[in-house]
């Protein structure tokens, strides 16, 4: 089917292809960060009911290396707030993805049906077909 589009729509498919592997990349990478963003906030929590004066060690390699209260809190902490932000930025990206693939959709739909009259329902048939 896609031999029969015009070289414009055939690239047009193409980017969309192109797109929508980019929105799956992004939203792995978010839904991973969100993953280790529950966890750090959880040992976070966690830490906040321990006695200050509890003996703590954190994971260095294979190895666990004895640690303080402030260390950990503070180490775990960071490792939250960089995560937040991490999230934030994938937020992002996946709605710039998101935009991008409804903007270029519309256009290969544009496309198709100003140059040909039955080529309107292939247009989200070829691109859903991908």
């Amino acid at each position: 089917m896609q031999g029969s589009l015009p070289p414009e729509a055939q690239e047009k498919l193409e980017e969309l292809q192109d797109l929508q592997e980019t929105a799956q990349k992004v939203a792995a990478q978010k839904e991973s960060a969100e993953s280790t963003l529950n966890d750090a906030q959880t040992a976070l929590d966690a830490l906040e009911d321990i006695d200050e004066d509890t003996v703590m060690y954190r994971e260095v390699g294979e190895l666990l290396v004895e640690t303080d209260y402030d260390e950990a809190y503070e180490s775990l902490e960071d490792r939250v707030d960089t995560l937040e932000i991490r999230v934030e930025q994938l937020n992002k990206q996946e709605s710039r993805v998101q935009e991008q693939f409804e903007s270029l959709q519309q256009e290969l739909q544009q496309m198709l049906q100003g140059g040909a009259g039955g080529g309107g329902p292939m247009g989200p048939g070829g691109a859903g077909g991908a």
